[in-house]
């Protein structure tokens, strides 16, 4: 998809991924930005729309974990927008320690969201059809016992965003699905990691978790947004230590028909 001139929905664009995925955006001449986020980052906001004056850039406050908030942030930004063409839902939250919020915001709020933008993007309901991007990650490609519940939400983003790709369903709403999985990146959701994991007592895993190279966030933007413009329908993409691999996951059952 060529991003000049198109109007992008950001969810987490204040995040340590999400403001670099929303400054390598804003070099593609878009005609508008919202960004949803929790809390607004008026510094950034200001940088970003001085330095982009040809966009629209706008805040909305959105909790992911209220229904509610977010049907109120799209349909305010669709009545600002007339329309838009790319939702990328990046919101997230690694602390196994909060079993409820770590499920709401990784996999619920990604799911409200998805359906929520559809009933505004789906061209059977008079949408323009588009792309909605779901940020899952390296734990929702395989298990990662450290942080079971996030690995847990996670598999099930990469499962659910694979799902809605179903070309049936894309020939019904003229919307691609691509999933975008990040392995380690020098963001704050790494930080403080032992007070975060599923049990409180130390294991192996935390110490090679320590040691594990992690990529800066520049890159993996640059990468996602590059996704976003390149990738097929359905794809599944990795984008560790600045490079994007495309993952095949087979089907290990089919359905034995009658």
């Amino acid at each position: 998809m060529d991003l000049a001139g198109k109007n992008v929905v950001y969810l987490g664009g204040f995040g340590g991924i999400g403001q670099k995925c929303v400054q390598e955006l804003l070099r593609r001449q878009l005609k508008a930005l919202a960004v949803f986020d929790l809390t607004e980052n008026a510094e950034a906001l200001a940088e970003w729309r001085t330095g982009t004056p040809g966009t629209d850039i706008f805040y909305q406050q959105v909790d992911i974990t209220k229904k509610e908030d977010i049907e109120a942030a799209y349909k305010a930004t669709a009545e600002r927008l007339g329309h838009f063409d790319v939702v990328v839902n990046g919101s997230g939250l690694m602390n196994d320690r909060l079993v409820e919020l770590t499920i709401q915001i990784n996999l619920l709020g990604v799911i409200q969201s998805t359906l929520t933008a559809l009933e505004y993007m789906d061209k059977s309901k008079g949408g323009r059809g588009g792309l909605i991007v779901n940020i899952s990650s390296v734990a929702g490609l395989q298990p990662t016992a450290l942080m079971a519940i996030y690995s847990a939400a996670k598999t099930g983003t990469t499962s659910f965003t694979r799902s809605m790709a179903n070309p049936i369903y894309f020939a019904h709403s003229g919307v691609s699905f691509v999933t975008i999985c990040p392995g380690f990146t020098e963001t704050p959701l790494l930080d403080d990691i032992s007070s975060k994991t599923t049990f409180t007592y130390h294991t192996p895993m935390l110490d090679m978790f320590n040691r594990v190279r992690r990529q800066k966030p520049e890159d993996c933007a640059r990468n996602l947004v590059q996704a976003m413009e390149q990738a097929k329908n359905g794809a599944v993409l990795m984008l560790e230590l600045g490079e994007t691999q495309e993952i095949d996951i087979p089907d290990f059952w089919k359905p034995q028909i009658e």
